[in-house]
């Protein structure tokens, strides 16, 4: 993985001592709240409900298990014992007191960590592929290319003040895990029919009130010019992105109302401007970055066979172990949706669980995951069963990776300003039901995502099944939406009809699996069958 060099060190470090003066002035009243807020986003502080949340960023979701031990102290010294892994691959912290912020910036700061542009009108953390260098599908490891956009992103005086938030994800696999056309931007770097890499490039995807999928503007920009094209992308966004609506502010509101055609006209113009100057690749700095990406020294002739004669654990391994490149290998998924839990939430204990078990069984690296789950991307298999039972013991060993069990969800009205409704009560509900009537295995892969508002952070436009929370005259209601998908074959998730209490919601939900047992054919995924049969089957058990 990456690590820092003097400048990295110096930049982080600048910034921690800038925003204790920062926060400082705001205790002392010298600064007023309106003049606060730009300078704390900046560096990932919010005000929620009832407290200061601290969002850390996780650079494409890889870190070592120094990071991850110091991400659990900080849990325990600042917050209230636990962090909230997220689905932009970084974990948050929902109990910070603002005269704390600076430490915990400058205890970031010493394991090569930070908060920079977690939040704000800037480019957001690059995310990646979880199993990036782990996949024998990917052309190639995306990750050298992620560090390279997020160093040329950092403070870009061009950037730092967009006219709204602005997200890049990056992969080099067709197989998407990543979200990559709900981004702003979503690169897949492609290999062409004369073996040489490019990257593709979709703009204009993303989420909230106004979902859409990001069209392709071009199928192959020469891997060496990928930084020079996003640059280009991004100006012709900040000429022309609208700053007086924040609601029409995001590029996916240009793209469409400029019309893809025009726009990628543009970013040709610009792109070509660009290179007229003479702007270079940095490939000096890109060569630098890769030999942080090479390969572990994986053992030769690693076992292949994994025995299977507990079936608690045989279950495990069929559901939380993924393939590797590596032959006596797996990439192993730690799953942070126990039934009844708070999807996405781990205490300290468990964090330094992970981290002492990724340097014994995974070559000193975690990752998280878009799915808000930790995955150990390179484990022996001989290995396995040992690593199955010390997170089993430590309440990380649910067999439901893919499930319904294996739920999305945003921190909601319990501790959201912008919420209108609770989705944690609702997934540790839905999860406690499908444990309860044996389904969550049967089902196969069933992909639930819960949003407390329209903001759309727990993805519910991207759910085989979604759920939005909105206010029905002070009545917590809940939509339902069917048929949607963040993965290569992409869609949008559609409104079922009127929605559900809280109580209805759960019910609603397994009426729905209800109708895909009956209805699903051989080998059919929930969303293979929706797709067949369409809403109306669906919408006739829901309404009658």
């Amino acid at each position: 993985m990456y690590k820092y060099d003097q400048y990295d060190q110096a930049m982080v470090d600048a910034r921690v001592e800038e925003f204790r003066d920062q926060a400082r002035r705001r205790l002392e009243g010298k600064l007023t709240e309106d003049q606060f807020k730009p300078l704390r986003l900046m560096n990932g502080l919010y005000l929620q409900l009832h407290a200061y949340m601290l969002r850390v960023a996780i650079p494409y979701g890889t870190l070592n298990s120094q990071q991850m031990h110091a991400l659990a102290d900080i849990a325990d010294k600042y917050d209230r014992g636990y962090g909230h892994f997220t689905t932009r691959q970084n974990i948050q912290y929902n109990w910070i007191k603002l005269e704390d912020a600076g430490d915990i910036l400058a205890d970031l700061a010493k394991v090569e960590m930070h908060a920079i542009q977690t939040s704000g009108n800037c480019i957001r953390n690059i995310s990646s592929d979880h199993f990036a260098g782990a996949t024998a599908d990917e052309v190639v490891d995306p990750r050298p290319y992620a560090e390279l956009l997020r160093q040329w992103s950092s403070f870009h005086p061009e950037f730092s003040y967009l006219p709204r938030k602005f997200k890049i994800a990056v992969i080099a696999s067709d197989t998407d895990r990543a979200a990559m056309r709900l981004h702003d931007i979503g690169i897949q770097i492609v290999e062409n029919d004369a073996g040489e890499l490019g990257a593709a490039f979709y703009v204009g995807g993303g989420m909230g009130r106004t979902p859409m999928i990001a069209p392709c503007i071009n199928p192959f920009v020469p891997l060496d010019r990928l930084v020079t094209y996003a640059e280009a992308c991004l100006r012709v966004y900040n000429r022309y992105g609208r700053r007086d609506n924040k609601y029409k502010a995001r590029i996916k509101i240009l793209v469409h109302e400029m019309g893809a055609e025009e726009y990628t006209r543009q970013v040709e113009a610009e792109y070509a401007h660009l290179l007229e100057e003479g702007v270079e690749p940095p490939f000096a700095e890109l060569e630098r970055i890769r030999t942080y990406f090479e390969d572990p020294l994986f053992e030769a002739g690693a076992g292949d066979e994994i025995d299977r004669s507990d079936p608690d654990f045989a279950v495990w391994v069929d559901r939380n172990t993924v393939a590797h490149k590596e032959t006596g290998y797996v990439s192993a998924v730690i799953s942070l949706k126990p039934v009844g839990g708070i999807p996405g939430d781990a205490t300290a204990e468990q964090m330094r669980l992970m981290a002492d078990l990724a340097k014994d069984y995974s070559f000193d690296e975690l990752r998280v995951m878009h799915t808000q789950n930790i995955v150990l991307p390179h484990v022996r298999k001989a290995d396995l069963h040992a690593l199955w039972t010390a997170l089993d013991e430590a309440g990380l060993g649910s067999p439901n990776l893919d499930t319904v069990e294996d739920i999305i969800a945003c921190p909601g009205l319990d501790y959201c300003s912008l919420a209108n409704a609770r989705s944690i009560p609702i997934a540790q509900r839905i999860s406690e039901r499908f444990a309860a009537n044996g389904k969550t295995g049967t089902l196969g892969e069933l992909k639930l995502k819960i949003s407390g508002c329209i903001n759309a952070c727990g993805h519910h436009h991207a759910g085989h099944i979604g759920i939005l929370g909105v206010d029905r005259k002070g009545v917590e209601n809940y939509q339902l939406l069917l048929g949607g998908s963040e993965a290569q074959d992409a869609s949008l998730a559609k409104i079922t009809g009127p929605g559900f209490s809280e109580d209805g919601i759960v019910d609603a939900v397994e009426t729905v699996t209800t109708v895909f047992e009956r209805e699903r054919q051989d080998g059919e995924r929930f969303l293979d069958t929706y797709r067949r049969i369409g809403m109306n089957p669906f919408k006739e058990a829901l309404y009658g």
